[in-house]
């Protein structure tokens, strides 16, 4: 099923594209192998890591549901998203390239600037909508796809997220020196920004669990996700 047609014969290839919400076959479709065996890596991990990893293959066993990463870009949804499926077992998944790959090899700032945020919006909350019906996997959307109110109630409905939360400090940083930002084209940086964080952030709220992204390594971020999802298990199942 076409989510949307953008324009036809036209000389820029991403006015002809098509984004499909079942075409394509995301990468979290993929046997969870592809990231490689986790037991034999926690083999090969000094004890601290070997126990991060026996611990997070227990509780991959108790999952039942995607874990869907939100937040702000610069957040570390990607990065941190990568080495939480690592350490789980599972696939992962970039809903920004899924939509990309959807749309025919179109970035997402050309989708932006030639078709404008709604037609955007539109082709994501599809393109998410399948992958969410995919296999158990990590999925990490763009920073406006759980503002979208139907995107939003189908993640809640159906998985568990977890929000990325930054300060601002943080996620100039993060982003200060990448210019592929379509939200943060022609404007002052900061003050979009601080923008976004006012509006978006009560609605990250509502993600099954909050973790602080920290400034440093990524595997700290994976880290406390791990126990926020151990926690909130239990919370949901609790211990005679």
């Amino acid at each position: 099923m076409l989510v949307s047609k953008y324009g036809q014969n036209t000389s820029h290839p991403c006015e002809g594209a098509v984004i499909s919400d079942g075409s394509a076959q995301p990468d979290g479709d993929l046997d969870a192998h592809r990231h490689g065996s986790a037991a034999t890596k926690s083999r090969n991990q000094p004890p601290a890591q070997a126990q991060v990893q026996a611990q997070a293959q227990s509780l991959a066993r108790r999952l039942n549901k995607t874990i869907v990463l939100v937040g702000l870009m610069g957040a570390g949804k990607s990065c941190v998203g990568k080495r939480l499926a690592q350490v789980l077992g599972l696939p992962f998944v970039d809903a920004d390239r899924e939509i990309e790959a959807a749309a025919g090899g179109c970035s997402i700032s050309d989708i932006f600037t030639i078709h404008g945020e709604k037609v955007f919006r539109d082709g994501e909350r599809r393109v998410i909508q399948r992958l969410i019906g995919n296999p158990m996997h990590v999925l990490a959307t763009g920073g406006g796809a759980f503002i979208d109110p139907a995107t939003r109630a189908l993640v809640k409905e159906k998985t568990l997220s977890v929000w990325l939360r930054a300060e601002l400090d943080q996620l100039m940083k993060r982003i200060g020196r990448r210019g592929d930002r379509p939200l943060l084209q022609n404007v002052d940086p900061r003050e979009k920004l601080a923008e976004l964080i006012a509006v978006r952030y009560p609605l990250y709220a509502e993600a099954d669990v909050t973790v602080e992204s920290a400034d440093g390594p990524p595997e700290v971020t994976v880290q406390r996700v791990l126990q926020a999802i151990e926690a909130r298990l239990k919370g949901a199942n609790p211990q005679p």
